[in-house]
């Protein structure tokens, strides 16, 4: 059984597992749970974790957080399961890809004074 994971927009995310499909859309970005969609799906599809072979994570172009939640709980799953993330064995981890690098803080360069 196959989970897929998609959290590329900030404000929607899909889960799914078998022909169990579970999509959430949200007012803000910080109300994103993706690890309770996946449980539900879980629950709703019979299947427990561990019955798992695959995860599919959508790594982008998406918001940068959102996506790196999801590629990250995917290679999570896939670490701890021993199972293949987008066909990778459970050592090696996907890579999410931004709509934009993320612009949280500027160069330390900028903050040094003393130049």
């Amino acid at each position: 059984m196959k989970l897929y994971i998609d959290t590329t927009q900030n404000t929607k995310s899909i889960v799914r597992v078998g022909d169990v499909e579970i999509i959430k859309t949200y007012d803000s970005p910080r109300g994103q749970d993706v690890l309770q969609h996946i449980e539900e799906a879980l629950k709703k599809a019979h299947v427990k974790k561990e019955s798992l072979k695959e995860i599919e994570v959508n790594p982008g172009p998406g918001a940068f957080t959102s996506t790196r939640v999801g590629v990250a709980v995917a290679n999570a799953f896939g670490f701890a399961l021993k199972i293949p993330v987008n066909g990778l064995k459970p050592s090696e981890f996907v890579k999410p890809v931004y709509d934009n690098q993320p612009s949280i803080s500027l160069p330390k360069s900028q903050f040094d004074k003393s130049k």
